[in-house]
């Protein structure tokens, strides 16, 4: 692993000063989801299944509160691509059903809001709740969302293409090792996917933060290093 402290080096930009503030949109592959600035010197791509637990622990109690920090000082930005395979895993619609919602979302520009809130509130895994009824209720907690559109889009599923097509690009991200995805959550940054066996990383927020911290200062040893 990379060794010794990064310093936080001064910032041509102004820092975003919430969440609501970071930028948000759909990259150009149909299925990415781009938060924060493009600029910055930190890339680290996530998969996520809104159903997955292991996703909820490093959302709420992991490295991503540190990445959000990250992101919100333009060290960062973060992408994300959402799989939806515990539904067929498990039974449900649930996964499914969240990641249209979050689609909806970032078409009224409040998808960070709404991620944040889903995995707050994340039913437990066996249950599948993320009903529409459910999403529509958890909408209500960022301010501006909940209005006709994406109340329909939720009711009707109407990015399902979307959700067909980001389960699949999770797929590829497997590669031949994995045909069936790489697990939730993996992290890539910069290019390089964190291994399982260091997936611990994770789950440890000041490990997580001071290693984002070090790519930053010195990417160029991140691409060097071995894990």
């Amino acid at each position: 692993m990379l060794t010794g402290c990064g310093h936080r080096s001064a910032e041509a930009k102004p820092e975003f000063e919430s969440a609501a503030e970071l930028p948000e949109k759909l990259g150009k592959d149909g299925t990415t989801i781009l938060v924060g600035d493009p600029d910055a010197k930190v890339t680290v791509h996530l998969y996520e299944d809104p159903r997955c637990p292991v996703c909820e622990e490093f959302e709420t109690t992991g490295g991503a509160p540190q990445l959000r920090e990250a992101t919100l000082h333009r060290r960062a930005t973060t992408e994300y691509t959402l799989a939806s395979f515990l539904d067929d895993r498990l039974g449900g619609s649930g996964s499914k059903k969240a990641v249209n919602a979050l689609r909806a979302a970032l078409e009224e520009g409040k998808f960070v809001e709404y991620h944040e809130v889903l995995y707050a509130n994340q039913p437990e895994e066996s249950v599948d709740g993320f009903t529409d009824a459910h999403l529509l209720e958890l909408a209500g907690q960022v301010e501006g969302l909940r209005g006709p559109e994406f109340n329909e889009a939720v009711k009707s599923m109407k990015y399902r293409s979307f959700v067909t097509a980001s389960e699949e690009a999770y797929e590829r991200a497997g590669g031949a090792k994995d045909p069936k995805g790489p697990g939730t959550p993996t992290a890539v940054i910069n290019d390089k996917r964190i291994p399982a066996e260091y997936n611990g990383l994770l789950f440890d927020s000041d490990a997580f933060g001071e290693l984002l911290r070090e790519i930053h200062a010195r990417p160029w040893e991140w691409e060097q290093t071995a894990l």
